[in-house]
């Protein structure tokens, strides 16, 4: 299902996500990686449901197991690519910040203006306001920037 890369990445995150290295992930741990995420005051009620998602204990494996069911309906990074590019037709790698804004708040499933502040927090425009498409199609299906 995954890369050998892939899953030690899952590896890491599961260590930093076990606080207390039980080797299982439970509601304390959820609440103390939101807490050095600096998200505090998670409500319980929003962890209980978190910890629910999964057939019983988290260990390593379920985990796994868990985000391949999650990643299982996400697009390849080639079709998310093609999508963009419809906005890009001179294929400069870039599209306008201001234009993409336009069309996510105006077209089809709309975004909210919260929805465009959270992406344009993880993707900032570059200082010429374009938005780089092919590095945000990367993060969206490898969760990391290339080098």
């Amino acid at each position: 299902m995954f890369e050998q890369t892939q899953i030690q990445e899952f590896k890491e995150a599961f260590t930093i996500m076990d606080q207390n290295r039980d080797g299982f992930i439970d509601k304390a741990d959820l609440r103390d990686t939101f807490a050095a995420l600096g998200r505090l005051n998670v409500k319980n009620e929003e962890l209980e449901d978190m910890v629910k998602e999964a057939p019983g204990p988290i260990n390593f494996t379920v985990f796994l197991t868990m985000f391949g069911e999650k990643l299982k309906g996400t697009d390849p990074e080639e079709t998310i690519l093609n999508a963009f590019k419809i906005f890009d037709p001179e294929g400069k790698g870039h599209i306008k910040a201001d234009y993409i804004k336009e069309m996510l708040m105006t077209q089809a499933d709309r975004f909210s203006q919260e929805e465009i502040n959270q992406m344009f927090a993880a993707f900032p425009p570059d200082v010429s306001g374009n938005l780089d498409y092919k590095n945000l199609c990367y993060v969206i299906t490898h969760g990391e920037e290339k080098d």
